[in-house]
């Protein structure tokens, strides 16, 4: 027990380094491997019905994490496999977490804006969500670029923490797996409404333990921690995604601005409720201020899942094969 333990922690501490350093590469990333793999299966599998969407995420995240539990296993059984252990959880650490590129496409919009080019802002903000860039003004592309950061600090670092404490390599693996597809397929347009239905669900209960975990985190270390907490518990539900609420909450509050409201999305307004009202607009100098509290909970959630990772492992009914892999 002692010793997966400690190659997780390892592994995990190398790969959130190698993230900070290098960030996800322009070419060869595996996220985008899987990505291409995932659209193929879907071009042979689509069909406007809900059954054959949850095929389809059952074969592409299912396959994924399978996939992973065979390498480690493979990795275990290797001479001089702690090194090995290692290893396979910094590469697959590296591989899931995206918050180094997160804050730099970030950046890139909110230097644009200082620098009073929209033009360029908006051809940069699709690099972090897929709002209407032409729909929006300065202050409505800051207040989109704080939001992606929240909600990717959830979904690019946190949650991948998290299961990775939990199930380790396959946990990693597993969890971006599913919150690629609900990118890919996970939002209401005509085409994915029925066949994405699978996808979106099953990454609401994979982000669930995560979100909350950012929400609290984003509290405790924000410049303003009483109000992230009030913002988190006044209108984190009333976000119309189940984690995306409570994550952009507990930013708004810390941040002391507000956020939510009209945005657009293929072409289509939607009224979402206002986060933190009491705040101000969200302005350009905003975008570095969420970026440096996204990397604060991003370090501090590596801390919590490594501490957490025996006792996660020890409820999970996994200590038996643990210690006989411990050595």
């Amino acid at each position: 027990m002692r010793a997966d333990h400690a190659s997780f922690a390892c592994g995990a501490a190398l790969g959130f380094l190698g993230d900070l350093a290098t960030g996800d590469p322009r070419r060869g990333h595996p996220v985008a491997a899987f990505g291409r793999a995932a659209a193929a299966a879907e071009r042979r599998l689509w069909r406007d019905h809900r059954g054959y969407g949850a095929l389809h995420t059952a074969l592409c995240a299912g396959g994924a994490a399978a996939g992973a539990a065979l390498l480690t296993r493979a990795v275990r059984g290797l001479d001089g496999r702690r090194g090995a252990e290692v290893a396979l959880t910094a590469a697959a650490t590296w591989a899931v977490l995206g918050g180094t590129s997160l804050g730099r496409e970030a950046r890139a919009v909110g230097g644009a804006l200082a620098a009073g080019d929209l033009e360029v802002a908006r051809e940069r903000l699709p690099h972090l969500c897929g709002r209407d860039p032409q729909a929006l003004d300065g202050p409505q592309i800051a207040r989109a670029v704080v939001e992606s950061v929240a909600e990717n600090t959830s979904d690019a670092v946190v949650g991948a923490l998290v299961w990775g404490a939990v199930g380790g390599v396959p946990g990693l693996i597993g969890f971006r797996a599913v919150n690629t597809l609900d990118a890919m397929v996970g939002h209401k347009s005509p085409r994915y409404r029925r066949f994405g239905w699978a996808a979106a669900r099953l990454d609401d209960v994979a982000g669930w333990p995560g979100a909350r975990l950012t929400a609290a985190l984003a509290t405790l270390s924000g410049p303003d921690p009483r109000g992230a907490r009030r913002a988190w518990r006044r209108d984190g539900r009333r976000h119309p995604s189940p984690n995306a609420g409570p994550v952009e909450a507990s930013f708004a509050g810390a941040l002391g601005v507000r956020l939510g409201g009209t945005l657009a999305y293929g072409g289509r307004a939607e009224h979402r409720p206002v986060l933190n009202s009491g705040g101000r607009p969200v302005e350009s100098a905003d975008i570095e201020r969420a970026i440096q509290l996204s990397r604060r909970v991003g370090v501090l959630a590596l801390g919590v899942s490594v501490a957490a990772r025996p006792v996660l492992r020890a409820l999970t009914g996994r200590p038996r094969a643990l210690g006989r892999g411990g050595g």
